[in-house]
């Protein structure tokens, strides 16, 4: 029986104040927080719903989900389903 190893990809979670609700500048980079890097969706998903749920009270406050398998290798179409 061969184990076939599951394919890593991989995401980046990450935040920060943005400058105004209507643009996607953030106010400081150096405040910038990097959650993580999680080997596939659904625990980057889990990360981000975390850190998005504990900042609700600052509107301003926004945490982003980044696909970075797709950068490392774009032509690679099986990994656009996630």
């Amino acid at each position: 029986m061969v184990d076939a190893k599951k394919k890593q990809l991989l995401h980046l979670v990450f935040g920060g104040e943005l400058e105004s609700l209507e643009s996607m500048t953030f106010r400081d980079l150096d405040a910038l927080d990097i959650v993580g890097i999680f080997p596939d969706y659904a625990s980057a998903h889990q990360a981000w719903k975390s850190k998005a749920q504990m900042t609700v009270d600052n509107a301003h406050m926004r945490y982003f989900i980044v696909h970075m398998h797709r950068m490392l290798d774009p032509n690679d179409e099986s990994k656009s389903a996630s």
